[in-house]
C-alpha cells in the first residue's frame, strides 16, 4: 500500500506526502491526492463537475462489490472484499473533496455523539445483536 502511494505521489508531484509516508496519511492528504488524479483524470473537481446522485450511486456500487467479494470468502485478492473497501473510500473522499466537505470533522462529530449513546437491539432486526 505505502508504494502505491509513493507512486501516486510522484506521479501527481506531490513531494510533501511523499516525505511523510513514514506515518500515517490523514484522510485530508489522501483527499489531496484523489482530487489530484480526479483533475488529471476528468473526473471533476468541483460542485459543478461532478454528478452527486451519480456519485452516490457508484459508492453504492462499490460497496455491493464488496459484499459479494466477502460473500465469496475473497478478502484480500484481486477484487477482494479490501480492494473494494478500498474503492469505496476512494469514492466518498472523492466526492467529499468535490464539495468541500470536512469529512474528517464530521467522523469525529459522529464518534463523539456515538460516544454515550444507546442502541436498543431489542427493537431492531441485526442478526449480530438477536437476543
Amino acid at each position: 500500500m505505502i508504494r502505491q502511494l509513493v507512486k501516486i505521489a510522484y506521479a501527481y508531484k506531490r513531494c510533501d506526502i511523499i516525505d511523510r509516508m513514514s506515518k500515517s496519511l490523514t484522510l485530508q492528504e489522501l483527499i489531496d491526492l484523489i482530487m489530484q488524479q480526479a483533475k488529471t483524470k476528468g473526473f471533476g473537481t468541483t460542485p459543478e463537475e461532478v454528478d452527486v446522485p451519480e456519485k452516490i450511486a457508484l459508492i453504492h456500487s462499490e460497496v455491493t462489490e464488496a459484499y459479494t467479494a466477502y460473500r465469496h470468502k475473497n478478502i484480500d485478492g484481486k477484487d477482494g472484499l479490501t480492494e473494494e473497501l478500498g474503492d469505496v473510500i476512494q469514492r466518498v473522499l472523492h466526492l467529499c473533496g468535490a464539495l468541500n466537505l470536512d469529512v474528517e470533522q464530521a467522523i469525529l462529530q459522529k464518534l463523539e455523539h456515538n460516544k454515550d449513546r444507546e442502541w436498543r437491539w431489542s427493537e431492531l432486526n441485526e442478526s449480530s445483536h438477536k437476543q
